[in-house]
């Protein structure tokens, strides 16, 4: 596999040529579980076909249960600069719940560690969870506040089909996700955060200043990437391509010099609406003058005759930005329900 992704950095060089690179991201899976030496062998081919600038953020996305003393001082030698945990919850009974490896021991003392040797950790937190008290979502929050980290991901528990999770609530074993729950538990995160300095720069992100996203941003803004491995997209603003899933079909191809991916050109609409579901879920919002220049005067009028109804409900507000240009965001109210009002404003063209 490690192979297969060095080839496959080698062949798409050329997608990048002349740009440079700012961001790097190992997630994805489980990167945590590749040794130091492994890591740097990537390392060695991306700098090697890549022209990355000097103080890139590189994110490496590990389990608690992987981050052990020696490893994180493994990790701090490399270019990795940044670490994204996956705590999920520093309870228990919580981590059993969601089948995690891990234990909240194990989150613990893998954070104390790293805290030693990286600045910059961002850790996910998961929120909504069945029969989690008002109080126990605020002690998870305070354990993620005392150990210092600057930034936190932090998503409603979803019921994927087909996993035990599923099986259970369907058995009627366990209470099914609970909307109000998971917005009592967002209300309490957005509140707590807020008190504690961090900013709310996505929907499910919170980040004190200096430690936002600079990988997640330039997704959300709709940048060029490209992705490397087994189900990785990529995207250049005009097409979205994605790899196959299977490993074995991925090895073969890529040791046989093929590229295993498929692509998608977007249409107008679908620019446009992926302009504005990202746009609704950050505080840089949706600017008009971008809807204007991008995708013309009518695209403007449909989108703000649209947008009205949750204007006039408090769900969306139109403002100046820094630079004096009316953007259309989402109200603090809004906020919880941003996919929805994004989907009621994509236009549909038969």
């Amino acid at each position: 596999m490690l192979q297969a992704i060095k080839l496959e950095l080698e062949f798409r060089k050329n997608e990048l040529i002349g740009e440079k690179i700012e961001t790097i991201y190992f997630g994805g899976g489980t990167p945590s579980i590749l040794t130091a030496k492994e890591l740097e062998a990537l390392f060695n081919v991306i700098y090697t076909n890549y022209d990355v600038v000097e103080n890139a953020e590189i994110t490496l996305e590990a389990n608690p249960d992987d981050l052990t003393n020696e490893k994180i001082k493994e990790l701090a030698k490399l270019p990795i600069n940044r670490l994204s945990i996956g705590i999920q919850s520093f309870f228990e009974e919580d981590l059993k719940f969601m089948n995690r490896a891990h234990t909240a021991e194990e989150s613990k003392k893998c954070l104390a560690e790293a805290r030693k040797y990286f600045d910059n950790i961002t850790i996910d937190l998961i929120y909504g969870i069945p029969g989690m008290s008002a109080e126990k979502w605020k002690s998870n929050l305070k354990t993620a506040f005392d150990f210092g980290v600057p930034h936190i991901s932090s998503y409603a528990l979803t019921v994927e089909e087909k996993t035990a999770l599923h099986h259970l609530i369907k058995k009627g074993k366990i209470s099914p996700i609970d909307e109000e729950l998971a917005l009592e538990h967002f209300n309490i995160l957005v509140n707590e955060t807020e008190k504690k300095g961090f900013v709310q720069y996505e929907i499910s992100n919170f980040g004190k200043s200096g430690y936002f996203s600079k990988h997640n941003i330039s997704y959300w803004k709709g940048e060029q990437y490209i992705g490397i491995g087994p189900s990785a997209h990529s995207y250049d603003g005009k097409k979205r391509g994605w790899n196959i899933t299977n490993n074995a079909k991925y090895i073969k191809a890529i040791t046989t010099n093929n590229l295993p991916i498929e692509y998608e050109i977007l249409t107008k609409e679908n620019q446009f609406n992926e302009y504005v579901m990202t746009g609704l879920r950050t505080i840089w919002g949706v600017s008009i003058k971008k809807i204007t220049n991008d995708f013309g005067e009518d695209y403007t009028k449909e989108l703000l005759k649209n947008a009205q109804k949750f204007i006039n409900t408090d769900l969306l507000e139109i403002i100046s930005n820094n630079n004096a240009t009316e953007i259309l965001v989402t109200t603090k109210k809004g906020k919880f329900l941003a996919d929805g009002i994004a989907s009621s404003l994509f236009i549909i063209k038969a």
